[in-house]
C-alpha cells in the first residue's frame, strides 16, 4: 500500500488510498500513535490520517532552560518577597508561575521549576527544607501538565474549563493535603487548629490562580513561549 506523506508547516498528512479504508473509517477517528522515542497524534478524517507530533513534550535546549529560569525567578519574587506570610497561611500567586511552566514547557519542566523554585526560597528564607511540601511545589507544575492533553485540543472555552478544573484538583492535593500535611508532621501545627483557615485560603486563591492563568494561557505570551522552544519538524516523505 502506497502511502504520500505530505508536511504543511508542523502537520504531516498521510494517504491512504485503499477504496476499503475509506469505507470502513467514514466516521473520524482519534487515537494516539507511539513511534520510537515520540508520540504523535492520529486522526482521521475519511480515508485521510493527519499525523501532528506531540506538543506536550519537553524540549529540552537552551531556550527551555532560560524560560524555566526567568518562571523560576518569577516565582521566587512573587513567593518570598510580594508576599503576606500569617504562620501556616501564605497569601502569594507564584504559584501561577509554576502552573505556566508545566502548560508551556511539559510536566518534567514544570516540576523541576517548582522544585528549583522551593529548594531556593528555603535558602532565601533560612528555612530547612520541608519535603512534603516540596512535593506540594513540584505538583504545582506537573498535574496542570499532564490533564493539559484532556482540554488541549478544545476550543477557548472548553480548554478554560480544562484549565480551571486542573488548577483546583492540584491546588486541593498540593495545598489542602501535601502542605497541610507537611506543616502539622515537621511543623508542629495543630491539624484542627489550621484545617479551617487553610479551607478559607483554598476557596479565595484557587479562583484567583484560575484567572491569572487563563489570562497569561490565551496571552501572546504563550505563542511566543511554545513556538520559541518547540523545534520546527524537518521535511521528510514516507
Amino acid at each position: 500500500m502506497k502511502r504520500k506523506a505530505r508536511k504543511s508547516e508542523r502537520r504531516l498528512t498521510i494517504y491512504f488510498p485503499h477504496p476499503l479504508l475509506h469505507v470502513r473509517t467514514s466516521h473520524n477517528v482519534e487515537g494516539l500513535l507511539f513511534i520510537g522515542n515520540y508520540s504523535i497524534i492520529l486522526k482521521h478524517y475519511g480515508g485521510v490520517f493527519i499525523m501532528q507530533k506531540n506538543s506536550y513534550k519537553t524540549y529540552w535546549n537552551v531556550k527551555t532552560l532560560v524560560f524555566m529560569a526567568l518562571l523560576v525567578a518569577m516565582h521566587l519574587v512573587l513567593t518570598r518577597v510580594l508576599v503576606v506570610e500569617l504562620g501556616a497561611y501564605r497569601i502569594s500567586v507564584g504559584s501561577v508561575c509554576t502552573i505556566l511552566a508545566g502548560l508551556w514547557l511539559g510536566p518534567v519542566a514544570g516540576g523541576v521549576c517548582g522544585f528549583c523554585a522551593d529548594i531556593i526560597g528555603c535558602f532565601m528564607k533560612g528555612y530547612a527544607v520541608n519535603p512534603l511540601i516540596t512535593v506540594a511545589a513540584v505538583l504545582w507544575g506537573v498535574l496542570p501538565a499532564l490533564l493539559k492533553p484532556l482540554f488541549a485540543n478544545k476550543g477557548r472555552t472548553g480548554k478554560t474549563v480544562g484549565i480551571c478544573i486542573s488548577v483546583a484538583v492540584t491546588g486541593f492535593f498540593s495545598s489542602l493535603v501535601f502542605t497541610t500535611a507537611g506543616l502539622v508532621l515537621f511543623l508542629g501545627y495543630n491539624f484542627y487548629a489550621i484545617m479551617p483557615g487553610r479551607l478559607v485560603q483554598f476557596v479565595i486563591m484557587i479562583p484567583i490562580y484560575c484567572v491569572l492563568t487563563v489570562l497569561l494561557y490565551f496571552s501572546p505570551v504563550t505563542s511566543m513561549v511554545v513556538g520559541t522552544v518547540a523545534p520546527v519538524l524537518s521535511k521528510k516523505t514516507v
